[in-house]
């Protein structure tokens, strides 16, 4: 009735009806177009949904959840986070935002739990990380018949008969189990790595020729286990998890292309235990008591079963060859289901904080030669030029990266591009100086924003710096592109110099930056796209985890 007398005011309830309507619509898609329980990233509206936070390892076994949470009419939501990610969830303590947590093993809770929140945390499956190496490569070494240490693994490589990957010690659990056994097997095995070995020079040098060996690094286990089928020659093997190097088998099966062969180090292999622990916040004993059901679910010889299908070990270190399938668990590819696995014995906290500093700033792993190509043009006016502000400050502000583990060595090479139609002055930093990285961010700080957008131009000019620096066999380059915008300028040359260097390109898009332009770069070096529309600065923390 009302819009009969007032048709005007009619029309103005519609167009802004539409308009809330289609911000909605457009933040949904901007969000990746889902409301499925694992990108989700905001608390879920139903009170009584069950959240957790789990490694990204988990994803397959999702389904296995899902089907308890219709069963009890309950919701479960999993938000699948790095390693350090859960172990900074865990700091907050009650105050964190999950219900329960499922790391891939049980060290991120030692080392985050400091208000010891979690508790009837037990191990739903374990994986030992292995070395999975081409079937053709492993007769050469001789691996498909004799046993192997990780010094054999280090001469291998020393001497030109191995390039292999690994993901990274200080953001991924299977980056810090392989690192963790290289320490122990170099230190001659010890009962238990200690302060003192770690100390130790000769230890030290040597796991640093090990891990200077690295060809290709990774933030993320599933994602070099993906880079490793879809460029088969870029490497010949990759420390992952023993499921991991399944799945690719699988899929180099279908194909008819050799498998990955997996070897099982001697004296360095560190078993992921994946320990689900609820998160006590002493105020929902009805949670606590639903978190009991659904782990005992998990623990249930029947969803154990299901979990053993899928390439997870269940149950003690060894496995029962009646039990397995060995179309999964297949001898031909070097898994190994009659060997009671030996898992080196996790050293205590602070040891292993220790081992991580080291690795990080010590000077133990490969070092980075980084190109940030940073979007300072118009568009970035306001909120996009804070953000990006905001997530250089991780890696200058000595505070913040020691934190993210993300702080630069003193072999670091750190090159900033800003552009906007066109490249800017781009300048150097090489180290971890205090004083290096104060005066870096206090120039990064006086970037404005303004001009139109050419990312490709700014691309070509930091891929061209890096190759100035003639570091293609000490380090690690990449190039970390930052945009919110839509490019003008050259696809093609931007192309032929990804092409012609053989540098990984990492774009992060936020704001209105377009994948269509983005997602080719990084396919056309065999990397990968980060998305940072909801949180820049934990795109750019996940995008540093892989060089």
């Amino acid at each position: 009735m009302a819009s009969k007398k007032n048709p005007l005011g009619n029309l103005i309830f519609f167009a802004v009806l539409g308009f809330i309507v289609f911000g909605n619509i457009n933040r949904w898609k901007q969000s990746g177009g889902s409301s499925s329980s694992s990108n989700s990233s905001s608390h879920s509206h139903d009170p009584r949904t069950f959240r957790i936070v789990s490694g990204s390892e988990n994803k397959e076994l999702e389904p296995i959840l899902q089907r308890f949470a219709k069963k009890h009419k309950r919701p479960i939501e999993v938000k699948y986070l790095g390693s350090v990610d859960i172990m900074l969830q865990l700091e907050e303590g009650r105050q964190m935002d999950y219900d329960a947590v499922w790391p891939a093993n049980s060290l991120w809770i030692t080392l985050g739990d400091s208000h010891k929140v979690v508790k009837h945390d037990q191990s739903i499956l374990h994986s030992p990380v292995v070395l999975g190496v081409k079937q053709s490569v492993a007769i050469d070494l001789g691996w498909d018949k004799n046993p192997v240490k990780i010094a054999d693994v280090l001469e291998a490589a020393e001497a030109g008969k191995l390039k292999f990957g690994m993901t990274s010690a200080t953001q991924s659990n299977s980056g810090a189990s392989a690192y963790l056994g290289f320490l122990h097997a170099l230190a001659d095995s010890p009962d238990v790595l200690s302060m003192e070995n770690l100390q130790d020079k000769e230890v030290q040098a040597r796991t640093k020729r090990l891990l200077h060996k690295v060809q290709r690094s990774s933030g993320s286990s599933g994602w070099l286990k993906d880079m490793m089928i879809e460029r088969p020659d870029e490497i010949d093997a990759m420390f992952n998890y023993e499921s991991m190097i399944i799945e690719a088998n699988k899929v180099f099966q279908k194909r008819g292309q050799e498998p990955l062969i997996a070897i099982y180090p001697e004296d360095g292999i560190i078993m992921a235990d994946s320990p689900l622990g609820y998160v006590n916040k002493g105020d929902h004993p009805e949670k606590e008591d639903f978190f009991r059901e659904l782990q005992a679910y998990l623990l249930s010889e029947e969803v154990q079963n299901e979990i053993l299908a899928m390439g997870r070990r269940t149950g003690l270190m060894g496995l029962n060859r009646d039990q397995v399938d060995e179309k999964t668990f297949n001898p031909a590819w070097g898994i190994d289901v009659d060997r009671v696995i030996s898992s080196v014995p996790l050293p205590n906290e602070n040891v292993i904080r220790e081992a991580l500093m080291m690795y990080q700033e010590g000077g133990l792993r490969k070092p980075s030669a980084t190109a940030y190509v940073l979007d300072f043009s118009g568009s970035m006016t306001g909120a996009g030029e804070a953000d990006l502000k905001r997530a250089m400050r991780m890696l200058l502000d000595p505070a913040q990266s020691r934190r993210f583990f993300l702080q630069p060595s003193d072999e670091d090479i750190h090159i900033f591009v800003p552009f906007d139609s066109s490249p800017r002055e781009a300048w150097i930093m090489k180290g971890n100086d205090p004083s290096t990285l104060s005066k870096t961010l206090g120039q990064v700080e006086a970037l404005q924003a303004g001009g139109g957008t050419d990312i490709y131009a700014g691309l070509i000019e930091g891929i061209q710096e890096l190759q100035g620096q003639q570091i293609t066999e000490s380090h690690f380059p990449s190039v970390l592109l930052m945009t919110d915008g839509r490019s003008q300028g050259s696809f093609a040359q931007a192309k032929r110099a990804i092409e012609q260097s053989g540098i990984p390109v990492y774009p992060i898009a936020f704001g209105n930056a377009d994948d269509g332009q983005l997602k080719p770069l990084a396919e056309q070096s065999g990397a990968r796209v980060f998305h940072g529309h909801s949180d820049l600065s934990k795109a750019f923390r996940k995008a540093k985890g892989y060089n």
